[in-house]
């Protein structure tokens, strides 16, 4: 079926077109003069000072800062060290693991795939990956041996409940509930990036044979819902899913230093990820569960598409831009207006279950309570982050995008996100 499936799409790929020019056009991002386009120079220079301290205190190795305000970049600043036991400074350009900031660019391909009509949202997976079957729900565990036994589901996973976090799979040995730890460990799940040499439609078979958290839309469980979309994207498009991205998403875009893994020519720009040792020194992170090498070294088979993306700032803020534009950049339309209007709209209800905050198609959004909090941003203002400590968020109302980069783990003291993201809005001037 699988097969039938990748050769009808294939061919379909063929003939159609990757994306379409645009009646609307829009300047790709480009760098502009901040008191042109509404901000203060005299209060983003404020931002230079907060990141200058958080260095000075050791909260923070180094950053990487862009703001973009109505179509131009008017804030592209490099600060700190890259790797300091090498003593490489940042530079503007270098490259950053971007971990769950993948999950909205998978998201996009999927709703890219969504608008040709090859699914229904509310499709069950389970009828184009028949390898989920039927849907069971984990009912009894025992630790010593790590057996279990399940009940039917009532309801089937569907394409929504993989983007929305709403379809009961969990998320491994990042997992919040021991017991699913200790199942996905068993069952030989990757969970994350690596640099085995496993593919995503071999992990995605084994993850269609393990239990749910629960019944499927009706909770939010942070989970692989993405990498089962990776896999999917390869079925539907008949393309291996890195390759999906390039041409539909990256290369449209100008989006040219982020891939799933680094050619040679560009290792050198990696930025390091660091934690403090004992003594307060900034060090490389050692290899626990993952390899923070996997964006250079080993197999460099498995495109997650939950967490295993790589790529720059200013890369990051042309994907932004592109929602900002209501799905166009540059001339080039990936998404409608309509899609791009529904998919911010809350798709989960209540069932986030943070104050102030909702989720969408792609992305966490800021709701009416969230934006009477103060410096998260208007109402619909759409955000996440990565699991190195990378950050963004954009503000359709005020056409303002910040984007934070770091990379670090472990407790460190960091207060640089939520000051960054207020100290933005503050400096608007208009």
């Amino acid at each position: 079926m699988r097969i039938l499936f990748a050769a009808f799409f294939s061919l379909f790929t063929i003939v159609s077109h990757a994306q379409t020019n645009s009646i609307v056009s829009t300047p790709p991002l480009t760098e502009g003069r901040a008191e042109n386009y509404g901000m203060s120079p005299e209060r983003l220079s404020l931002i230079d000072s907060m990141l200058a301290e958080q260095i000075e205190e050791n909260r923070i190795p180094g950053a990487v800062a862009l703001i973009a305000r109505n179509g131009k970049i008017i804030y592209h600043t490099s600060f700190g060290m890259a790797d300091n036991q090498s003593g490489r400074e940042l530079e503007r350009d270098d490259i950053f693991r971007i971990a769950s900031q993948t999950k909205a660019i998978t998201s996009t391909a999927v709703m890219m795939l969504w608008e040709e009509g090859y699914f229904r949202l509310d499709d069950p997976i389970s009828t184009y990956l028949p390898i989920f079957g039927e849907a069971q729900i984990l009912d009894t565990f025992n630790a010593d041996d790590t057996t279990y036994t399940t009940v039917p589901a009532e309801n089937q996973i569907t394409i929504r409940d993989l983007i929305t976090h709403t379809s009961g799979i969990g998320y491994g040995v990042i997992d919040g509930d021991e017991r699913f730890k200790m199942i996905y460990e068993k069952a030989g799940v990757t969970d994350l990036f690596t640099t085995e040499s496993i593919t995503i439609e071999e992990s995605v078979t084994r993850l269609a044979e393990l239990p749910l958290h629960h019944e499927p839309g009706e909770a939010f469980t942070y989970s692989e819902g993405l990498d089962v979309l990776g896999y999917f994207i390869e079925v539907m498009s008949g393309m291996p899913f890195d390759e999906f991205l390039q041409t539909r998403i990256f290369d449209p875009l100008g989006m040219d230093d982020t891939r799933f893994y680094l050619p040679e020519a560009k290792h050198d720009r990696l930025v390091t990820v660091q934690q403090k040792d004992e003594n307060g020194k900034w060090t490389p992170y050692p290899e626990t569960f993952y390899d923070p090498d996997y964006p250079k070294t080993g197999a460099m088979t498995f495109f997650s598409g939950g967490a295993g993306l790589s790529g720059t700032v200013e890369d990051y803020a042309k994907f932004l831009q592109m929602y900002l534009n209501n799905g166009e950049y540059g001339g080039i339309r990936l998404l409608s207006r309509t899609t791009v209007e529904f998919m911010m709209q809350n798709q989960v209800a209540d069932l986030l279950g943070e104050s102030g905050k909702d989720y969408g198609l792609a992305f966490g959004l800021i709701d009416e309570n969230g934006e009477t909090m103060g410096g998260r941003g208007s109402e619909g203002t759409f955000d996440w982050g990565g699991y190195f400590n990378t950050s963004y968020f954009a503000d359709p109302e005020e056409n303002v995008i910040g984007i934070l980069f770091k990379q670090t783990q472990g407790p460190t003291g960091d207060q640089s996100g939520w000051k960054f993201r207020q100290m933005v809005f503050q400096a608007i001037d208009d």
